[in-house]
């Protein structure tokens, strides 16, 4: 693990993010750190008056490229000899201001992600690697048919599951067809079982494959959305599951070895063609395990930096283990730096899960009053000052892991959930 004296950063690196919390996989004190982000309570809370942290208070929370684009921004780089900028997710229109404003942007090209993310375009991208998908198929919304066969309808643009839609009867197609007919879509055939997940690092031509976790979907009251992401739990991959439930990574010895095997050969054949086309840093990629085959099926590509990084290098920081945390080792690729073998910090427990904004007419719980109960049953809480539905309203982190099997909280998880009920 570099420690925050180490000499890595030889010029100031400055990330902007909409929310601290994306920004602090790396300590404020690390030397020539640096973070632009909106003002909040949590936020001030977290940059301790330190002044390589710039907090802008407006109105509304401003997006990464609003922040860029500010004034404030402008004249408090003025004072950084050479400033370079690392985003959450890169945008065409974060590239502009960056360019406008003589500023080195880090992350890999927005054209890339976008083609490796979206939906129809990724599948061109993937070329051969397309054999990791579960099957599919690209056809206009007019022409889908219900055939008595539930399948998952995509929309090219879609990210945490929404433009993802389940077709399960003649009803729920007829309005998609009505609505949508000329939109392409990618049809898929549904598979059911537990979603896993990891992040993952370029670094020159090498993939370093992180921890994978258990991918909490679609639970209530944490989401409305079933295919909606709203958690990582580290711990249930390496416990026994019953075999009445999905086989997920941790089934049996032989298993457990095979489809964790699996699963590294797949980060790793998605990264080495992501390295190809020049990328650098951070990816993450979603997998789903058939409960009836017990096969892995390729679900989505984060060309990003995945939700779930800043609080796997706080885990992987508490461990004292020898290597690089997940973020340090996206950094240090990003600056270019040789790769000398260096490792990831392996972790085998710690859970965290989001609580979303729902729709406008739902009425909102007491969030001072949550956060003080989660505290004192020894759990993290960031809070967000949100307000679209869907957005991220409390995140809720413990160093323990919070589900018992897939779709089944544990004690902890239940406790959670009793709180913010």
């Amino acid at each position: 693990m570099i420690s925050p004296s180490h000499p890595f950063l030889t010029r100031p690196v400055v990330y902007a993010s909409r929310d601290i919390e994306r920004a602090l996989g790396a300590p404020l004190s690390t030397e020539n750190y640096y973070i632009i982000t909106n003002f909040s309570a949590f936020a001030k809370s977290a940059a301790e008056g330190r002044p390589n942290a710039l907090l802008i208070k407006e109105r509304n929370p401003l997006d990464t490229r609003e922040l860029l684009a500010h004034p404030k921004t402008a004249v408090w780089l003025r004072a950084l000899p050479r400033p370079r900028i690392v985003v959450f997710k890169n945008t065409a229109q974060i590239e502009k201001v960056c360019q406008k404003n003589g500023w080195e942007l880090l992350n890999p090209p927005a054209e890339l992600a976008r083609r490796v993310e979206e939906k129809i375009s990724q599948l061109e991208w993937l070329g051969p690697l397309q054999k990791y998908l579960p099957p599919h198929r690209v056809m206009l919304c007019e022409n889908l048919t219900w055939t008595d066969k539930k399948y998952i309808v995509q929309f090219n643009h879609a990210h945490t599951g929404l433009g993802t839609i389940l077709i399960n009867s003649s009803r729920s197609l007829t309005e998609l067809k009505k609505k949508f007919p000329k939109r392409q879509v990618r049809v898929t055939d549904f598979v059911a079982g537990p979603a896993f997940t990891n992040n993952n690092v370029v670094w020159e031509k090498h993939v370093l494959t992180g921890n994978i976790n258990y991918q909490i979907t679609g639970l209530a009251p944490f989401t409305a959305n079933p295919f909606a992401t709203v958690g990582n739990d580290w711990t249930l991959p390496q416990q026994l599951i019953p075999a009445r439930h999905a086989r997920p990574l941790a089934v049996v010895a032989g298993g457990q070895r095979r489809q964790i095997k699996q699963f590294k050969q797949m980060a790793t054949a998605i990264g080495k063609k992501l390295a190809h086309d020049g990328w650098r840093g951070l990816f993450g990629i979603d997998a789903i395990l058939d409960e009836k085959t017990g096969k892995l099926y390729l679900i989505e590509i984060n060309a990003r930096q995945p939700a779930s990084t800043a609080f796997e290098s706080e885990l992987q920081k508490k461990t004292g283990g020898r290597g690089l945390t997940i973020f340090e080792a996206h950094l240090i690729a990003l600056l270019k730096l040789p790769y000398k073998k260096q490792k990831l910090i392996a972790i085998k427990d710690g859970a965290q899960i989001v609580k979303r904004m729902p729709n406008a007419k739902c009425q909102m719980p007491n969030k001072k009053l949550i956060i003080n109960k989660l505290k004192k049953i020894g759990l993290n809480v960031i809070p967000y000052e949100n307000t679209m539905p869907g957005s991220d309203w409390l995140r809720v982190q413990s160093e323990k892991g919070i589900m018992a099997e897939h779709n089944k909280f544990n004690e902890i998880g239940k406790n959670i959930k009793k709180i913010l009920l």
